[in-house]
């Protein structure tokens, strides 16, 4: 059965008339009665009493009406859901988030104005670390992704920075530099430090280690926190220092305090990623949100 038969029965059904219902359908008469005669020969059955003045429905043309304006509306809102994807203001967008971003203002700012303006769109999001969620990307599970550079596995998508951070020293309020609002690193040769494994974002922490080297602080035997959030807990509990990135300092707790590192420059770069080739009109709206 075709759909324009049950848009031509809707609206004699609804007018109650052939004539009035074929000039709200830009057609003549004669060819819709036609097709009416046909939808009812398909149905097996009479849809409309035949009156001196119009039709009105027949008991199998009631019960007929109310599933035909269903399919009919599951039709258009197929058809608007399709044209809304291919526009890339519907569908789903699945997004990663490093653990390290996950305190980042901007991003969250933009993903709610991006909800707010696409209010179709769902957005599926998850936080996990680099590598986990550069592979989860090449791999198609995620869209996008929220990353901090250097990160050589980044090289393999399409990049757009979103923020440059300075690096923050973060140290127990025991501390006896804690006062200090600026600090070079050799000045806590004595401390331990807290960092993630390399595994989980190799250059990030190849430039947190080579500095630390630098400045003569021991590195055989680092404290190793799982994430940067929680090597912030490991601070908080006293096991040494840690070195995050600048917006990491929302962080409140009353047992750790933020300092500027002196001299040494420490950056890290906040970047979306996307995989190269990327055709999904979603993903693409989304990028240019950023």
């Amino acid at each position: 059965m075709e759909l324009r038969y049950l848009r031509y029965f809707v609206a004699v059904a609804q007018t109650q008339h052939f004539t009035r219902a074929a000039e709200i359908l830009g057609m003549s008469q004669p060819p819709l009665s036609q097709q009416i005669r046909r939808l009812e020969q398909e149905v097996g059955t009479p849809l409309f009493h035949r009156l001196t003045r119009g039709v009105e429905l027949t008991d199998a043309g009631e019960a007929f009406y109310e599933d035909a304006c269903q399919i009919l509306a599951l039709s258009d809102a197929a058809l608007e859901k399709a044209k809304g994807i291919a526009r890339g203001i519907n569908g789903k967008l699945y997004l990663g988030v490093t653990s390290s971003n996950a305190f980042h203002i901007r991003i969250f700012a933009v993903l709610r104005q991006f909800q707010h303006d696409y209010p179709q769109v769902m957005l599926h999001q998850k936080e996990d670390n680099m590598a986990t969620l550069m592979q989860e990307l090449d791999e198609g599970l995620i869209d996008v992704a929220f990353v901090r550079l250097p990160c050589e596995n980044s090289k393999i998508f399409n990049l757009k920075l979103i923020d440059e951070e300075p690096m923050l020293i973060a140290l127990h309020r025991s501390h006896p530099l804690a006062d200090e609002a600026e600090l070079a690193l050799s000045e806590l040769c004595d401390t331990p430090l807290v960092i993630f494994p390399q595994a989980v974002a190799p250059g990030l922490y190849e430039l947190i280690y080579n500095a630390c080297l630098r400045a003569g602080i021991d590195m055989s035997h680092p404290q190793q926190a799982s994430q940067f959030s929680s090597s912030l807990s490991m601070v908080s509990a006293g096991f040494g220092f840690a070195i995050v990135p600048q917006s990491m300092s929302c962080f409140s707790h009353p047992l750790v305090t933020f300092h500027r590192i002196k001299g040494e420059v420490l950056k890290t770069d906040v970047a979306l990623a996307w995989r190269k080739f990327e055709r999904s009109p979603a993903v693409k709206r989304f990028i240019d949100n950023f």
